[in-house]
């Protein structure tokens, strides 16, 4: 007979709607109100907002864009990176891989970018961000045809280097952000430290599923300190249009052989990267590996919506590995709340208030928040590497693929006698170099008896 429940009515009808929120939320197609999803969605974009915003600021700068050309490109990049998250979600034939990702304007390409910008104008490089993007959308589309050189142990090193990669990006946020003229000031590392504990101690303290938004409330505690000390640039909110319509085509494309060779080179690092984020995100929020579908479909939505982003003269796009560390810390991966979050990047394309508003957030706040997400990502490599198992070929890969990738990538110069396209490819991207040397080692490296006898098994 079971067990009769003694809770009070209420008690147990709130613990039911817990289970059930928990369960919904870690549900890819439960569905979920607008108004429950909302903070959860909130999260995913305060965590990329910063990161998606850089690269344009950086490429605008090199390119000597005014005021009003470089907000224009903002403008479009907030609407590429909710697009590309959308279409993510919920996808359009083969494109879009029907799972969490969240998108946004991608740094593999900046210093390509850059050097094509200072070389020949930004006209050729938009050129070559279209082209480019329709190079990756072919490789997601026949991804199956080439993903068996990609074993489980070479997308273990890549994820593991993803989150290697991602350490120093959270450690300068901490400090206040690279280039800071105030960075490793004693403001910036106490409201960093602030939003650190905040967010641990919502997690250890909250009940149910608002452990799961520990980390918009270590951002908002940390905004708010910041706001008393004085750290958040409230000029930005001065003399702001109440709606802008995101601009078609600001430059013309031209389109030039060598600059679409070396972007082409990086689309397929990014596919890499790609396959290595969503890899990493259906481990963490689904314990297991991406169907080929699914990564079919991850791919080719990068590659087409980073063509689509090259038509709003942006940079190309790509999944964040900062969400799927979010992912890892919240177990949260509902499509409903993760569309929250790209329907709120789409306003902001729109409303330049709304932009400004997430733009203000100082980055020691989100350093806080986030340092802590990229070591879950390191270990979730980790953890994938054991599953591939410890054995003297998995350890010898793994091992040469992260030393070549960490280790090359912080010492200045290494590659200078290589030419100019090499060094922009593998001068300072852990994951390009850990993915090559993983997949050559892989290749050269002779299979071990016990790996050959369970090959002939199955």
């Amino acid at each position: 007979m079971a067990a009769e429940d003694k809770r009070p009515n209420g008690a147990a009808a709130g613990a039911d709607g817990a289970a059930s929120m928990a369960s919904a939320l870690g549900d890819f197609y439960a569905k979920i109100s607008i108004a429950q999803g909302f903070p959860y969605g909130l999260q995913h974009v305060l965590a990329m907002f910063v990161a998606n915003l850089a690269p344009i600021f950086i490429v605008a700068a090199a390119a000597g864009m005014d005021a009003s050309q470089s907000a224009a490109l903002i403008q479009n990049a907030l609407l590429m990176a909710g697009l590309g998250t959308m279409v993510q979600l919920f996808p359009l034939w083969r494109v879009g891989g029907a799972l969490p990702i969240v998108t946004g304007i991608s740094f593999t390409y900046v210093s390509a970018v850059v050097a094509i910008v200072a070389a020949q104008g930004y006209n050729v490089a938009v050129g070559a961000i279209i082209v480019g993007g329709l190079i990756e959308g072919a490789l997601g589309l026949t991804v199956r045809y080439w993903r068996r050189f990609v074993p489980p142990i070479v997308s273990a090193v890549v994820v593991t280097s993803i989150g290697f990669s991602l350490l120093s990006v959270g450690a300068e946020s901490f400090g206040g952000g690279s280039g800071a003229e105030d960075f490793g000031s004693w403001q910036n590392l106490l409201l960093a430290t602030i939003s650190l504990v905040s967010c641990l101690a919502f997690q250890c303290l909250a009940k149910g599923t608002k452990k799961q938004l520990s980390v918009l409330f270590g951002l908002v505690v940390g905004y708010v300190v910041a706001l008393v000390l004085g750290k958040v640039d409230l000029s930005a909110f001065s003399g702001l249009a109440p709606i802008s319509i995101p601009q078609f085509m600001p430059f013309a494309p031209e389109f030039d052989l060598g600059a679409i060779i070396s972007l082409g080179l990086l689309y397929l690092v990014s596919s890499v990267e790609v396959m290595g984020n969503t890899t990493a995100l259906t481990k963490v929020g689904f314990d297991r590996t991406p169907t080929d579908r699914e990564m079919s479909g991850a791919i080719t939505a990068d590659g087409v919506v980073s063509s689509v982003a090259g038509l709003f003269g942006c940079l190309p796009i790509t999944s964040f590995a900062q969400n799927v560390g979010l992912v890892a810390m919240t177990r949260v991966v509902n499509r409903r709340v993760i569309a929250c979050g790209g329907a709120i990047l789409i306003l902001a394309a729109f409303v330049p208030a709304v932009a400004a508003v997430f733009n203000s957030l100082p980055e020691a706040v989100l350093g806080g928040c986030t340092v802590m997400m990229f070591g879950n990502i390191v270990l979730s490599g980790a953890q994938m590497i054991a599953e591939a198992g410890f054995t003297q070929r998995n350890i010898t890969i793994a091992a040469l693929a992260l030393s070549a990738g960490i280790g090359f990538t912080q010492v200045q110069g290494i590659f200078a006698a290589f030419p100019p396209i090499v060094q922009s490819i593998f001068g300072s991207n852990c994951i390009a170099i850990a993915f090559v040397v993983a997949v050559v080692a892989n290749f050269l490296l002779p299979h071990e008896e016990d790996e050959v006898e369970a090959g002939a098994d199955a």
